[in-house]
């Protein structure tokens, strides 16, 4: 038991390490805000029946590993309809980006984990990727998904984490990273 509870521990810690690297600016995306797409490509994440396609918002995807039993959720999305003291812009030095904030919620069943929100990323439909801000300020949305914090069993954390996101674009998936689960840990977001 203790091995097991251990293995996990030390999986959702590398996660979280590997997860935290990188720096203090947001990702910038393939496509540059204002630039035009290919004929055809759509930016729309559109449902699709098969169980491996992205889940919509607010659907629990449920994993065990090592005995130990989590339900990760993506429940929303929202963009650009909050401000912070500085705007993405001023903080990263960039120009056409704005804040956005997804909100999580992890569960554990049974067993024993350690949840981080440098885990979560947005995808876009070029290809690019955008990690969690590493800001922290007093006028976060609030609640506050964790940087880093144990989870027992049968308890919930809940909360938001908040990206610097091209303002003309809009992501297609919340991609939950772990290599934990054996399913696709994506949910569709939806056009505003």
């Amino acid at each position: 038991m203790h091995t097991r509870t251990t293995t996990v521990t030390v999986a959702l810690l590398i996660t979280a390490v590997t997860a935290c690297t990188g720096g203090g600016t947001p990702a910038e995306p393939t496509t540059k805000p204002g630039t035009t797409r290919a004929a055809g490509e759509s930016t729309d994440a559109k449902p699709d029946p098969d169980p491996k396609a992205p889940r919509a918002l607010g659907t629990p995807l449920s994993f065990t590993t090592d005995g130990s039993t989590m339900a990760m959720t993506a429940l929303r999305y929202e963009q650009g309809t909050f401000h912070l003291r500085r705007s993405a812009d001023e903080e990263f030095g960039t120009t056409g980006f704005t804040w956005a904030a997804v909100e999580i919620r992890a569960c554990l069943k049974n067993g024993f984990a350690v949840v981080t929100r440098n885990s979560w990323v947005l995808a876009y439909a070029d290809g690019a990727r955008i990690k969690p801000s590493r800001v922290t300020y007093d006028d976060l949305p609030r609640p506050e998904y964790p940087l880093m914090t144990t989870v027992k069993a049968g308890s919930c954390v809940r909360g938001k984490t908040v990206f610097a996101v091209p303002a003309k674009e809009r992501p297609v998936r919340v991609l939950y990273t772990s290599t934990t689960p054996e399913a696709p840990a994506e949910w569709s977001v939806p056009k505003a």
